[in-house]
């Protein structure tokens, strides 16, 4: 079976619904992961997702901040929410596919929003900092994120790090910039690590060439500028290596009225 997943930090669901119906419209996916979607569960966009194709929804939402949903064509066999760092956020969510979805062997998705960590990288002086590092530390020690040999996994979302030199528009310039400074970067590539896992970007695109999915509301003409930043991840169990048929980022979505600062990142694997 040939599946067609993608996540998007979409920063507002409700606002951007129409935004999100243009992608689907165009692209289709199975499965679309969405962060920040900023909206308690009772007030997500069902009713707009059902009438798309959309009718299994997971939700983990919380008021104003936050939020990630799966929503799917597929059926899920069931649901999970983990918590990080003792703090009630929404930051995650899992689901498994299986026989009511026409997949033969089980298959888990993580959908993940990492705390972004504020402006100053020290911990001692910026707790949403040292959230972000202790978040990034307990899923590197997250035995469910530690998939088995045989094991069908998948973990996408807003990693909130670029992890790479050509992750980011200036290797140089940001190595004190939060999202690329080398102690983020060293524990996201340690939760990889730790887990196994594949970078399906990565995979597909050598490190020697960029790679971003974020730019800055802060630029007055971000496609001149092109200062971006590959903080939009999708990783897959071994596995799970060579089922990846496609990657592809949707980067005219920076574009559209009124957008995310994220676009689309979508990935097309034989599952």
């Amino acid at each position: 079976m040939r599946l067609t997943l993608t996540t998007w930090n979409i920063n507002s669901v409700r606002l951007r619904i129409d935004l999100v119906a243009k992608f689907i419209e165009a692209v289709r996916p199975d499965v679309l992961c969405l962060q920040e979607t900023k909206c308690i569960d009772d007030a997500f966009p069902l009713k707009r997702f059902k009438q798309l194709g959309y009718e299994h929804v997971a939700l983990n939402g919380q008021k104003g901040y936050h939020g990630v949903a799966i929503v799917s064509k597929l059926p899920f066999e069931s649901s999970d929410v983990r918590t990080f760092c003792g703090k009630i956020a929404s930051r995650h969510i899992s689901v498994a596919f299986g026989a009511s979805a026409e997949i033969a062997e089980p298959l888990i998705l993580h959908n993940f929003y990492v705390p972004a960590g504020g402006d100053v990288p020290d911990p001692a002086l910026n707790p949403k900092f040292e959230h972000k590092l202790s978040f990034l530390d307990e899923m590197r020690d997250c035995e469910p994120l530690h998939p088995k040999a045989n094991d069908r996994h998948i973990l996408v979302g807003d990693l909130n790090v670029a992890p790479h030199e050509h992750d980011v528009w200036s290797h140089k310039q940001l190595l004190k910039i939060v999202s690329h400074t080398p102690v983020e970067c060293g524990k996201l590539l340690a939760v990889q690590n730790h887990g196994d896992w594949i970078d399906v970007a990565r995979q597909r695109i050598p490190l020697s060439e960029k790679v971003y999915t974020w730019w800055s509301y802060r630029s007055a003409d971000w496609s001149a500028a092109n200062k971006g930043r590959r903080l939009d991840h999708i990783w897959v169990s071994k596995a799970l290596g060579e089922s990846v048929q496609d990657f592809k980022i949707t980067k005219d979505a920076r574009g559209w009225e009124r957008p995310s600062d994220h676009v689309p990142v979508t990935a097309v694997l034989d599952v």
